[in-house]
């Protein structure tokens, strides 16, 4: 047994989509170290500290050289994701897979493929919205811009959470794309907050997980896009000096603690939730 299959966690981390190195709306981190490559790493590397962990560059961008952001983009991030998970399960050097980036592109569809391996896969919205419903009634998700918030909302009703999510607050940062190319400030603005600058994205983040609490009733606050989870601490410590009580998630550390649960308790997806091709028990009637 090799040093590497004797580690409990053997994870691989798959970013939702690469961009191309000359891309004209992003920089990209193409070609650094892993710690490097992944976002926040500092945030979250405690969660990493026992796991054998590899991070995939991402299938490149089909659609463009801009991040994704609609439902047609997320689809076709969806399409080349799929090959990465199939070839992470067949290789066999890993016991859990953990999808990044906030929409979650080829979700359900990575489950089934991974099922027939035993191999459970987590990902960033779906174990968010798991995790808050274990620590309050409802939550509320801060996203990024229209489009990616009527995406995610669809995300809310796939995983079933329609009745515990409060709201979706957006802060209208969109990603720069051909159609407005305008240049996004969130990355000039958390190096700020990183450097205890004053950071207007910071400010309107709290103004509006204030406002899900007081208005819409949410008892948990979680983040739509990945490209805004490293604003967690930074919204869970103001809420704290503003006196709410409230947990505040982020994607990243979610899908990585549940990917560890999950190994922990030697489960993965359900069968009759991600029926093999020929099961050896069917059911006659479906309940939706």
């Amino acid at each position: 047994m090799t040093e590497r299959q004797s580690r409990k966690y053997r994870f691989l981390l798959i970013p939702a989509f690469r961009l191309p190195a000359d891309s004209r709306f992003a920089s990209t981190r193409n070609g650094m170290p892993k710690e490097q490559r992944l976002m926040n790493f500092g945030a979250i590397s405690h969660l990493l500290d026992d796991v054998e962990w590899d991070l995939h560059e991402g299938a490149l961008a089909t659609y463009g050289d801009w991040a994704v952001e609609n439902r047609e983009e997320f689809c076709l991030a969806a399409a080349a994701r799929l090959p990465i998970v199939r070839e992470a399960c067949e290789s066999g050097k890993y016991n859990a897979l953990v999808l990044l980036g906030g929409g979650e592109p080829g979700y359900m569809e990575s489950r089934e493929i991974a099922r027939k391996f035993g191999i459970p896969v987590t990902s960033c919205a779906s174990s968010q919205m798991h995790v808050a419903c274990m620590l309050g009634n409802r939550f509320s998700v801060i996203d990024v811009a229209e489009s990616h918030n009527m995406y995610y909302a669809d995300l809310v009703v796939r995983n079933r959470f329609e009745d515990r999510c409060a709201s979706i607050r957006n802060l209208n940062y969109p990603h720069p794309r051909p159609s407005a190319p305008e240049k996004s400030t969130l990355h000039a603005e958390k190096m700020q907050a990183l450097r205890g600058e004053p950071s207007p994205v910071v400010e309107r983040a709290v103004n509006e997980a204030v406002a899900a609490i007081e208005e819409d009733g949410a008892e948990v606050i979680t983040f739509g896009c990945s490209g805004i989870f490293w604003l967690q601490p930074f919204v869970e410590k103001r809420l704290k000096e503003l006196g709410w009580e409230v947990p505040v998630l982020e994607g990243y550390s979610c899908a990585i603690s549940l990917a560890k649960l999950f190994v922990d308790l030697g489960v993965d997806a359900s069968g009759l939730t991600f029926p093999s091709d020929r099961p050896g028990k069917w059911r006659r009637k479906k309940l939706v």
